[in-house]
């Protein structure tokens, strides 16, 4: 006779399918209340409020397309126009240990004509009452500024290499340091709308460029990097932070979609151990990488990881104890019980053995 357990079966099934969903995603149900929901990379994207009355217009520049967006240059030849920020920067404040990092991000595009492309800058105020010149950029050789171009123009004269390059200028047009794009597989003046961002980490003196199309996660290594010192270039002078472009000999036409500039004090505890500049990543506080959340103590994690591997051990033990059931217990036969009864026995004992006899004989 087999002798099956229905009800064991059911409750083993159902504490296996809670685990089974526990197993699934431990983490996410523990910690689902403080859920860091920040995206690992920032992407630009158009954003009809930001070019506001914080900002100035130099030259050819014009708002376009309702606002949403600046059209640096015009369709003519030699067309030159600037943005600018008014709000001033110093490099270096009272304490000269403390220096500013910053990061800087922005959307563009430049259409297919070989003009000058365009540069961030960092300059002093007067670079705006003498914009334009007529040089590179519309800005004068006379105006100190450090820059970042990306170039689609070649002129050997201040060291350009190819029409399709991203370079560092410091008070000149000269580039100091130059890459080229090519290798990205990017094209500047492609017409397509492209976002950088633009890294100086005061600590380790190192400005970082960064390039890819818009819509596109921030590339983790620099395409280009420069040893710098900011402070050191500016010390505690103001300067305005901006972005300017010229079409040189050609029709070019560059747009600026979006932007942003988020400048961070460093504390002078950091001064004694600088950053890695390989280990940088995005400047900006309000958006930090991944990398240092992934770094963090979490005791809520360690809490999980415990249930987790709890529910691990009773799940396999209960695996254990529902194949007992299905394939061995099942078969197990229970031996019946034998039938008996008690029956009384009469035995008689004679007393007397001849008598016994006599009895025998007389009965023969």
């Amino acid at each position: 006779m087999a002798v099956f357990n229905f009800s064991i079966h059911t409750a083993s099934f159902c504490l296996i399918a809670l685990f089974l969903i526990l197993f699934s995603n431990p983490i996410l149900i523990l910690s689902s209340g403080t859920l860091d929901t920040t995206p690992t990379h920032t992407t630009a994207t158009t954003n009809p409020n930001f070019f506001d009355s914080q900002i100035s217009l130099y030259g050819d520049a014009a708002l376009v397309d309702g606002g949403s967006s600046i059209s640096l240059t015009s369709s003519s030849v030699s067309s030159y126009g600037m943005v600018m920020y008014e709000k001033p920067l110093k490099f270096l404040e009272s304490n000269p240990r403390n220096g500013v990092s910053f990061t800087a991000h922005f959307s563009f595009s430049i259409s297919g004509d070989k003009g000058d492309g365009i540069v961030f800058l960092i300059a002093p105020k007067d670079l705006a009452s003498k914009f334009p010149g007529k040089d590179k950029f519309g800005i004068t050789r006379d105006v100190r500024f450090f820059g970042v171009e990306f170039d689609t123009s070649m002129d050997g004269n201040v060291g350009d290499s190819n029409v399709n390059h991203v370079g560092i200028v410091v008070n000149n047009l000269a580039s100091s340091s130059i890459v080229n794009v090519s290798g990205a597989n990017l094209v500047l003046n492609s017409g397509k709308k492209l976002q950088s961002w633009i890294d100086y980490d005061a600590s380790s003196k190192r400005i970082e460029v960064r390039l890819s199309e818009l819509g596109t996660a921030r590339p983790y290594d620099p395409l280009l990097g420069y040893s710098v010192d900011l402070g050191q270039l500016w010390k505690d002078e103001e300067v305005f932070v901006g972005i300017s472009s010229s079409s040189g000999n050609s029709k070019q036409k560059s747009n600026l979609y979006s932007g942003r500039f988020v400048v961070r004090d460093v504390p002078s505890s950091l001064h004694s151990q600088p950053i890695d500049p390989s280990s940088i990543k995005e400047a900006d506080q309000s958006s930090k990488r991944d990398g240092e959340q992934k770094n963090s103590f979490c005791p809520l994690s360690i809490l999980a990881g415990l249930i987790f591997t709890t529910g691990c051990g009773a799940l396999a033990a209960f695996v254990v104890l529902f194949l007992w059931v299905v394939f061995v217990d099942r078969h197990r036969i229970i031996p019946a019980e034998p039938d008996f009864k008690y029956e009384n026995i009469n035995v008689v004992v004679e007393k007397d053995m001849d008598d016994a006899k006599n009895l025998l004989n007389g009965n023969a």
